[in-house]
């Protein structure tokens, strides 16, 4: 049990206490959406606890979209009726509650009050387009409140193939990557064939919903009590029928859930800067996947 607890405790401080954005990550876009500076304005949530935010960890996030011609700006306060009416697009990627602090430890607090998530649900049931990132927990377990209010299921978890590595594969070869727009894009040059994603959670899915990127029995959901400290006795089960992405059409709105960050940007992990994320050469289409998200998010199909 013993070095279960320690080879976890060193993917922690791989995956979550070193890692920097790779400020030279710049893949080529072949045929971008917009003309620089003239597509629509993507809003990146930093208010509520951000792990993720478009100066830092999702600084190559930020850079892509913007090559492909959208403007990208923060959003540093609470969500209100008020301050969404200037919103088409927003992205919350792994938030927390203003009083979270570690070692985080079950349950996990709500980022999200009663009331914003009231708002951000009539927002998007009136046209909103919400892309809502909730990686493993302490992450799922503070969204799982507002994923709920459009039907998902988050499990405050992680999410492990069976020999416990937390790098995942989707592919239509292996039938994890779904067909759909999603994956094929406006074009041969943004199909996607392959996915790779880090760790993460698995979440439940409405019917209505699209998977994008689709589980099975080859893959463990763990639950811990306290994040990245696990023993033979945790709670786990089989990731059987859940998803770690997904689309889904709610009201006039759209909704892209996905159950992992690293995948959506380029990082530099640990002492030895190892490449994680969509800068990794294994996980080169990333960003194709990425695009195409925002581009339905943006109705440009």
């Amino acid at each position: 049990m013993r070095k279960i607890c320690l080879l976890f405790l060193a993917i922690a401080a791989f995956s979550y206490g070193q890692q920097v954005p790779d400020t030279l990550y710049n893949p080529t876009i072949k045929k971008r959406a917009y003309k620089e500076g003239k597509g629509a304005v993507v809003y990146i949530d930093q208010g509520h606890r951000n792990f993720h935010t478009k100066d830092n960890r999702f600084l190559p996030f930020a850079r892509l979209l913007r090559q492909d011609g959208y403007i990208v700006k923060g959003f540093d306060t609470v969500f209100t009726d008020e301050k969404l009416k200037k919103v088409d697009i927003l992205v919350i990627s792994n938030a927390l509650s203003a009083d979270s602090r570690p070692p985080f430890t079950s349950p996990t607090k709500s980022a999200f009050s009663k009331a914003e998530i009231e708002v951000l649900k009539h927002w998007i049931t009136n046209g909103g387009s919400l892309f809502l990132i909730a990686d493993h927990m302490p992450f799922a377990g503070a969204a799982a409140e507002l994923g709920k209010a459009f039907g998902f299921k988050f499990y405050d978890s992680f999410l492990f193939d069976n020999d416990r590595r937390g790098i995942l594969d989707f592919t239509s070869d292996n039938e994890m990557l779904a067909s759909n727009i999603i994956t094929k894009g406006r074009n041969t040059d943004e199909t996607v064939q392959k996915v790779v994603t880090f760790t993460g959670q698995a979440f439940e899915t409405p019917a209505e919903a699209r998977s994008i990127l689709k589980l099975n029995e080859k893959y463990t959901v763990h639950l811990p009590d306290t994040m990245w400290v696990f023993n033979d006795k945790i709670e786990q089960f089989k990731a059987s029928n859940l998803s770690q992405g997904a689309i889904l059409e709610f009201g006039k709105g759209r909704v892209a859930v996905f159950g992992e960050a690293a995948m959506f940007t380029g990082q530099l992990a640990g002492q030895q800067r190892r490449k994680v994320g969509m800068n990794a050469d294994y996980a080169s289409q990333n960003y194709k996947l990425l695009l195409n998200i925002i581009h339905w998010l943006d109705r440009l199909y």
